[in-house]
C-alpha cells in the first residue's frame, strides 16, 4: 500500500519501508544453482563468439537468458573481407549486441590461468554433485 506524501504542487506517492525491507530478504534467501554462479563470474568478462556465417563478436558478457541467447556491450564485430581463408579482417563497432543461441557456434571467454583453473574445479563439482 503506497502512502501519500503532500508536494507544493503535487501527491507523490511512496512505497512503504517494510515492503522494500521485505522485497530485499525475500532476494537474499533465493538459493542460486552452481551454474548461475559459474555464469555470474563471467559478467561484464570479455568474450570472443563465433556464428555460423563465419563473423566474430568481442564484447563483454552482460546478459544470459533461459533460450542461451547471449547479450554483449561494448561489441566489435570482426568478418573476412574475402572468402579465401587468409583473408584481411574487417571490423566495426556495434555497442549492444543480441547473439540467439541458434547461431552461435563457438564461445571462449578472456581469463588468467588462475581463474581458468577455478572455473574447472567449480565444473567439476557440479558435475561431482549431479552423479548419482
Amino acid at each position: 500500500m503506497e502512502e501519500p506524501i503532500q508536494g507544493s504542487s503535487s501527491t507523490i506517492h511512496q512505497q512503504p519501508q517494510n515492503d522494500i525491507q521485505e522485497e530485499t530478504t525475500f532476494n537474499a534467501n533465493l538459493t542460486e544453482t552452481p551454474a548461475v554462479n559459474v555464469v555470474r563470474k563471467l559478467l561484464f568478462r570479455r568474450l570472443l563468439v563465433g556464428v555460423k556465417d563465419g563473423r566474430f563478436f568481442v564484447g563483454s558478457f552482460h546478459c544470459l537468458d533461459k533460450q542461451g541467447n547471449l547479450i554483449l556491450q561494448d561489441t566489435v564485430e570482426y568478418r573476412s573481407i574475402h572468402r579465401s581463408s587468409p583473408s584481411p579482417m574487417e571490423q566495426r563497432c556495434l555497442g549492444l549486441v543480441l547473439i540467439p543461441f541458434s547461431c552461435r557456434t563457438s564461445c571462449h571467454v578472456d581469463l588468467s590461468l588462475d581463474e581458468q583453473l577455478s572455473m574447472l574445479s567449480l565444473s567439476n563439482n557440479q558435475s561431482s554433485t549431479d552423479e548419482p
